[in-house]
């Protein structure tokens, strides 16, 4: 199984939909999508109202790996099922979808112009569920908000560090040192990032993968290099709060690069719209993002 999804990761047409949402994000996503703050009383309600969102994403017709490469997903979007199996393995087994799960638990405050991802002391166990549910990698996310040097290399010492330890695990990391949209010398920052990642991929022991999860560059083909390094298995594009439409153009000037949308795969996807509405809308969405990351 491990061996056809690696091949798929790396050699297949399509893109990563970002399904996985975690506490501080989740209000919002489900805001967007129509469900607002006090239809729940606790986080359970709230994240059984999220994982219901995700489900009519998941089972939608238009949700098949024809087009969609992997699906990444919160923890309790894995340790939960649709259509009474678990998560990661209707993916697999029903759509040929990846499963990806999320392993960060969040961001510490802004240091340095950066923002390092939160102490993860419980990883070793959340990496054995993983295995235990048949992910096949993760995600864990970094912001760099300021074109720092020391802080940007400071946010690539740290995803690569944990990564190791999940490839330990015999899971792939895709290493996500996101560039903010807003930072104000985006492109400096993409600069010092990319002569980061390139000499962390140097450093990886021979033979060993990971994947890259970056903001849509302000040039184009700006990470060619990450893209064809042999520790590379596949680099994706994250829209970052660009529009679908914007994130889309964006992507379409970056060769080999692929997406891996969140809000601009679920834009105008609505909890009142029917059935047939939700699924022509999302097939429309998914078709242009699939066209832009086949580039």
């Amino acid at each position: 199984m491990k061996d056809a999804q690696r091949k798929k990761m790396g050699e297949a047409d399509g893109f990563i939909a970002a399904l996985d949402q975690s506490g501080g994000s989740t209000p919002k996503a489900l805001g967007l999508y129509g469900v607002t703050a006090d239809s729940w009383s606790n986080d359970t309600e709230m994240f059984d109202l999220v994982h219901a969102m995700r489900t009519r994403i998941i089972t939608s017709p238009s949700f098949t790996g024809d087009r969609i490469l992997a699906a990444i997903l919160f923890e309790n979007t894995m340790k939960n099922t649709i259509d009474g199996m678990p998560t990661a393995e209707y993916l697999w087994k029903q759509k040929e979808i990846v499963p990806i799960l999320k392993v960060d638990k969040g961001l510490a405050d802004e240091v340095g112009g950066v923002q390092l991802m939160k102490p993860m002391s419980t990883l070793n166990e959340t990496l054995a569920s993983a295995n235990a549910h048949g992910i096949f990698g993760t995600k864990m996310r970094s912001v760099i908000k300021q074109a720092v040097a020391q802080g940007v290399q400071d946010v690539v010492k740290q995803q690569f560090d944990i990564g190791l330890q999940i490839l330990e695990a015999g899971l792939i990391p895709i290493i996500e040192p996101e560039v903010d949209i807003h930072c104000p010398d985006k492109k400096q920052a993409e600069e010092m990032l990319n002569e980061a990642l390139l000499k962390h991929l140097d450093d990886l022991p021979q033979g060993t993968q990971v994947m890259l999860k970056l903001t849509l560059p302000e040039s184009n083909n700006f990470y060619e290099a990450c893209i064809q390094h042999p520790n590379t298995l596949r680099v994706v594009a994250l829209s970052g709060g660009y529009s679908r439409e914007e994130s889309n153009q964006r992507l379409t000037n970056q060769q080999g690069m692929v997406a891996s949308f969140s809000r601009a795969l679920s834009e105008g996807l609505h909890v009142d719209q029917s059935d047939q509405d939700f699924n022509t809308t999302l097939d429309q969405s998914i078709e242009s993002i699939f066209q832009a990351s086949r580039t």
